[in-house]
């Protein structure tokens, strides 16, 4: 796990330690649905931040016979515990708030306004998440690590759940008590976007999303540095985490020797990995160009890319 991650995972879980448990206790004397969900919400969190370093370390394990290409892995299951521990926490939450908006709506006498000290305890909550967000959203650029942007995403979240948490306690306090758990099942809702989003993005990584147009422009710059003999037919981008193994096929001028297509390939496959973050390695097929394959867009070259063609068995 490198220092920057680490960093990321350390603040995360101690805020979170803090939060959870300050927000909870404050939630139950003050009398505060709201708080009391961000309290559950930062005690999921402690959780998962436990389970994610688990599989972080795991994911810094060296390559192997079984796995050639290191275990990185890990750190998309990792972010997909995350989202579904994020997921559950938000149902959780909305069911115990709705629970609450019913009780209070058949005996508005059962519930009042929480205390002060509750709305002072959103507001702490809101300047720690302000902060994390924008640092442990510009270490997860940083990195590249899916498990770091998942922590960035939810702590962005947590700053909106937090802000409908401390608006719920300020109207409750004012002669609204009906919307503090309101606000309650608001942050339940926010809690579970996050997890389901943070979930799609890990499902992307795991099923191989095929190359985005971003990362075939980026090839394709490449290529055309290097020579304006060869072109780029199909491209596959398999994920191990934070890095990423590209396969492609590449047309080359039907004048070229075996030899110089084979230097040529080479120098591509060195210099994609060079240049383009994250790439950890690139397997180049190639074979004399054709007219119908050169020069083609990179819409095209995507569309091509989305299966390999069935190879006859005779």
């Amino acid at each position: 796990m490198d220092k920057k991650s680490r960093l990321a995972m350390r603040l995360g879980l101690g805020t979170n330690i803090l939060l959870s448990v300050l927000k909870t206790g404050v939630g139950i004397l003050a009398h505060s649905p709201a708080l009391l969900a961000e309290g559950i919400n930062s005690t999921s969190d402690v959780v998962y931040y436990v389970l994610a370093a688990f599989f972080m370390r795991l994911a810094q394990q060296p390559a192997d016979d079984e796995h050639p290409y290191g275990h990185q892995q890990f750190e998309t299951i990792a972010a997909l515990m995350v989202g579904a521990f994020v997921m559950t926490t938000g149902v959780a939450v909305f069911w115990n708030a709705i629970d609450k908006v019913w009780v209070l709506l058949k005996s508005p006498a059962n519930l009042s306004g929480a205390s002060s000290v509750a709305l002072w305890v959103a507001f702490l909550t809101i300047a720690i998440k302000i902060f994390l967000t924008v640092l442990v959203g510009r270490l997860g650029r940083e990195t590249g690590n899916p498990v770091v942007a998942a922590m960035a995403y939810d702590h962005r979240n947590d700053l909106a759940s937090a802000s409908a948490a401390a608006v719920g306690i300020f109207l409750g306090q004012r002669g609204l008590p009906w919307v503090d758990p309101l606000a309650a099942a608001l942050v339940a809702g926010l809690i579970f976007r996050t997890g389901l989003q943070i979930v799609l993005d890990a499902a992307d990584d795991l099923m191989d999303t095929v190359p985005s147009e971003r990362l075939v422009k980026e090839v394709l710059a490449v290529m055309g540095d290097i020579s304006s003999q060869v072109h780029l037919e199909e491209m596959q981008a398999h994920r191990f985490g934070r890095q990423m193994v590209i396969n492609m096929t590449i047309g080359i001028e039907g004048n070229l020797t075996i030899y110089e297509g084979d230097a040529l390939s080479s120098r591509i496959e060195r210099q994609i990995v060079r240049r383009i973050s994250g790439v950890q390695r690139v397997h180049i097929h190639y074979h004399p160009a054709r007219a119908q394959c050169c020069n083609l867009s990179p819409e095209q070259i995507l569309s091509r890319s989305r299966a390999y063609p069935v190879l006859d068995s005779n």
